[in-house]
């Protein structure tokens, strides 16, 4: 496998229950994660994975961002990382930017609502 180059702002992107994801990496089969850039929504849905493991990486946020976490309030900044596994329930609470690293590679059959 060579280096691989993406602009992650150039990238289309793709209605999630968070907001707007922008998905990389999805086509290299030999790296086993997609990375995402998120633009948070007002409106977060509360959503798991039952496979999935992600990295919540806090680009941008205002100061009374928040992650809601199974039944815990978090508040975030900008820097913080969080690991969410399968299973946890999650949403983050206001506007935000993250980068988020999904492994396995995304799977849009494995995102369920409560």
């Amino acid at each position: 496998m060579k280096a691989q180059i993406v602009d992650l702002a150039t990238l289309p992107g793709v209605p999630c229950p968070c907001g707007t994801a922008r998905r990389a990496f999805a086509d290299i089969p030999e790296f086993p994660a997609t990375v995402h850039l998120t633009e948070i929504k007002i409106d977060a849905a509360r959503h798991y994975h039952k496979h999935l493991t992600e990295v919540y990486y806090f680009l941008e946020c205002g100061s009374d961002a928040r992650m809601e976490l199974d039944d815990e309030i978090v508040p975030v900044r900008p820097g913080m990382c969080i690991l969410i596994p399968p299973g946890v329930r999650h949403r983050a609470i206001g506007l935000m930017k993250v980068l988020i690293v999904a492994q396995p590679k995304f799977d849009p059959t494995d995102e369920h609502l409560d």
